[in-house]
């Protein structure tokens, strides 16, 4: 037997022992389950999983192996949840768009084994998840290209969800077209808003006019419907094999590091995360927003950005949303919360979450 048989054999074994110690340990996430059923519990438990993070780490001997073994070990908890999310009937998460938007895309990632609720809006998905219906939400937040997507910021600030993920997903736009069709033949896009912004160099290289829709995939999908090659989407290319389309010109997005960032929504705020984002407003007086900006470099955080946007129903008012590093619910977050209740006229935490 030579070297790479025997350490091939070797793996084997230990893949036969970890799939014998994962099934007992599933059964024991059961019981898990069971009592937290039993106790009104929620699923996360952030304290525990810094725990065992901590435990678990201090018993390898090779320190080289250290990250490594962490991200097993939280692979291995994010499988514990969506399986104790599943039997206790948690498991859908919701989505604005069809198969193939960028939304469904990024939810498959996050949550591998959920339930997918496809949502007509935006507004839609906050419904679900405040009615019960879907345990999360996924939503696009921002690009590095084209910005905020203001429309789901402002739901942030209507409804009484918080933010308990991000996640940013790289993103490759293309203009997908009938079978057959060639790039000459487009004389109409389709695509949603935030889309036609990434790839507005390449739209007006073109002189391609570009009709919003309300997502990509479904701007596939209209396209496809329409059966003319004189109209294409952009897309990802994942959508064209989706719809029966190919794909007429790749990457076609004007940063080439175009990133799209989205949020994970729930009823209930994570107990622990290195960022949290605040919601505030304040008086439309000289100074309030300085003091503000003071208070927040005063107990230590750094702030990595902050945006205002209009208040709804009242005019030429604004509040604003600022993303801190730190931990909220430590005791210089809560000092921090005390100071901005006496400067701010309403101030409460969005999100919490690790980046």
């Amino acid at each position: 037997m030579d070297q790479l048989e025997a350490a091939r054999q070797a793996i084997d074994r230990v893949d036969r022992q970890m799939a014998a110690l994962f099934e007992e340990r599933m059964a024991a996430v059961e019981e898990v389950i069971a009592y937290k059923r039993q106790k009104g519990l929620p699923i996360l438990d952030a304290g525990r999983e810094a725990e065992v993070l901590k435990k678990n780490l201090a018993l390898l001997e090779r320190p080289e192996l250290r990250p490594y073994y962490e991200d097993l070990l939280r692979e291995q908890m994010a499988v514990s949840k969506q399986y104790q999310a599943a039997l206790l009937g948690r498991d859908t998460v919701a989505y604005q768009g069809v198969e193939g938007a960028f939304s469904q895309i990024a939810l498959s990632r996050l949550f591998p084994h959920a339930r997918q609720l496809a949502c007509a809006t935006w507004d839609e998905v906050f419904d679900k998840v405040e009615a019960g219906e879907a345990e999360f939400g996924v939503l696009p937040f921002e690009n590095s290209h084209a910005g905020d997507v203001s429309a789901v910021l402002d739901l942030c600030y209507s409804h009484s969800l918080s933010v308990v993920r991000m996640y940013d997903l790289p993103v490759s736009q293309n203009l997908l077209g009938l079978p057959g069709a060639s790039l000459a033949d487009v004389r109409e896009v389709y695509s949603h808003q935030q889309a036609i912004r990434q790839s507005e160099k390449f739209l007006k290289s073109l002189g391609l006019p570009a009709r919003e829709w309300p997502n990509t995939a479904a701007a596939a999908r209209h396209v496809a419907e329409c059966g003319d090659p004189a109209k294409a989407a952009i897309a990802s290319a994942d959508t064209a094999a989706l719809y029966g389309l190919k794909v007429l010109a790749r990457d076609i997005s004007t940063d080439e590091d175009n990133t799209t960032r989205f949020i994970v929504v729930g009823r209930e705020c994570p107990a622990a995360g290195n960022r949290f984002s605040l919601l505030f407003t304040v008086d439309h007086k000289a100074g309030r927003l300085a003091r503000v900006i003071q208070a927040i470099g005063e107990a230590g955080f750094n702030m990595e950005c902050i945006k205002s946007r209009p208040m709804p129903h009242v005019p030429f008012e604004y509040y604003f949303y600022a993303e801190l590093v730190g931990d909220a619910r430590a005791a210089g977050g809560q000092k921090l919360l005390e100071t901005l209740e006496t400067v701010c006229r309403t101030v409460r935490i969005l999100g919490v979450f690790d980046r």
